[in-house]
């Protein structure tokens, strides 16, 4: 039997007297597409920091693909296939966009720790980064420098970024932010041709790319889960409509 690619067993982080995340439990099956939504403030982006290592769990554990991860560090569990993107782009600025993913596609490979070898031998690096490009539509960009392109093109390079050393699982912590209506489209249409082998779990706070992309969504609460389950039961749930969408309920 397949295990679950990822599992949360009463994960929580406390920051003193703060419960950001509390006893979370979750479940994500390999090539799941799930979204996770909530008010601000809701302990989302903590989760995503508690899942990806950036910040220890208080409490709980955490399992990926049947490996306990609890204690491992960001990089034990990229080895592992995991990666993520942040709400702001983590860039490198001044190289240009195929050195930003040529350096992103080296980070997960064995050579990485050979000073001195021949060219020839990061040609399928080379190959690698210019079929993310191609997939992520940035061939155009390839040496422009990163700091001079436009917000929503370092926001696509940060996600080809994530893509390089082949994750079974994708955290996005809210790729659509601060992206145009047309933008968000074009994030959207790319994100819905990743491997669909490849698990996603979507932070996202515009609820139409939420439902757009993901078929389950988890909704946090003041670090809770209030509820989860398909996005048409989530949609018409009056708690989630009172408490993140602002609607009444009736009586």
């Amino acid at each position: 039997m397949t295990p679950a690619c990822l599992v949360l067993d009463h994960v929580s982080r406390h920051f003193g007297g703060l419960k950001a995340v509390d006893k979370v439990n979750l479940t994500l099956q390999p090539g799941e597409r799930r979204a996770v939504i909530g008010p601000n403030g809701a302990g989302k982006t903590t989760l995503f920091n508690v899942i990806s290592g950036e910040v220890r769990a208080s409490e709980g554990s955490i399992t990926l693909f049947g490996d306990d991860v609890t204690k491992l560090a960001p990089h034990q569990r990229a080895v592992r296939g995991m990666a993520r993107t942040f709400q702001i782009t983590k860039l490198f600025p001044n190289l240009t966009v195929i050195e930003n993913v040529l350096l992103a596609c080296e980070a997960q490979d064995p050579r990485r720790f050979t000073m001195h070898r021949p060219m020839s031998s990061c040609a399928d690096l080379e190959r690698r980064a210019e079929a993310l490009l191609a997939q992520f539509g940035l061939e155009t960009f390839a040496h422009d420098t990163a700091k001079n392109l436009s917000y929503g093109v370092q926001r696509k390079l940060e996600v080809a970024l994530s893509m390089a050393g082949r994750p079974r699982l994708l955290l996005l912590d809210e790729p659509m932010a601060g992206l145009s209506s047309a933008e968000s489209e074009s994030m959207l249409a790319i994100l819905r041709k990743l491997d669909p082998a490849i698990a996603v779990l979507l932070i996202e706070h515009d609820m139409d790319i939420a439902f757009g992309f993901a078929e389950r969504i988890t909704v946090l609460y003041n670090g809770r889960v209030l509820t989860e389950g398909h996005k048409d039961d989530i949609s018409a749930d009056t708690n989630v409509q009172q408490i993140y969408l602002g609607v009444p309920v009736s009586e």
